[in-house]
């Protein structure tokens, strides 16, 4: 799917290991209804610590609330896809934080490459005062 390339939306969804959705952990049955509709992929990342609306902290630290730490779940695919899913999620999250942002794929293939060719790529990387060139790196 190397089409894939160019500007994309990033869609984060912070929520809890213990949040639930129709009895199944939440990122679970997140991830299982992106895949169900055909999106790019997902990734599911476990914090160590967090704090969100309610001010409580969220920590492995403390034994009674390691069941509950904070969940990252991340999806890349077109605007459009993103914001026709955003009303699902919306009934799915109870409590939680989904975030979007512009950002830019230069690579997007499965892990099996040995036969394709290096993608030909570079990008220009701006930050506050500062601008850096990167080149494909090359076998």
């Amino acid at each position: 799917m190397h089409g894939f390339k160019g500007e994309r939306v990033l869609m984060r969804i912070h929520i809890g290991e213990r949040d639930k959705y129709e009895g199944e952990p939440l990122y679970w049955a997140i991830v299982q209804l992106l895949r169900k509709r055909h999106y790019a992929g997902a990734t599911v990342t476990k914090g160590i610590m967090s704090f969100g609306a309610s001010s409580r902290i969220h920590t492995a630290k403390f034994l009674e609330l390691s069941l509950d730490l904070p969940v990252v779940v991340e999806c890349v695919d077109t605007e459009e896809k993103i914001r026709e899913i955003l009303p699902e999620l919306d009934k799915m999250v109870g409590g939680g934080l989904i975030t979007l942002e512009r950002v830019k794929v230069i690579m997007y293939r499965p892990h099996n490459t040995e036969d394709e060719e290096a993608d030909d790529w570079s990008i220009d990387v701006t930050g506050p005062g500062k601008t850096q060139h990167l080149e494909p790196r090359s076998s």
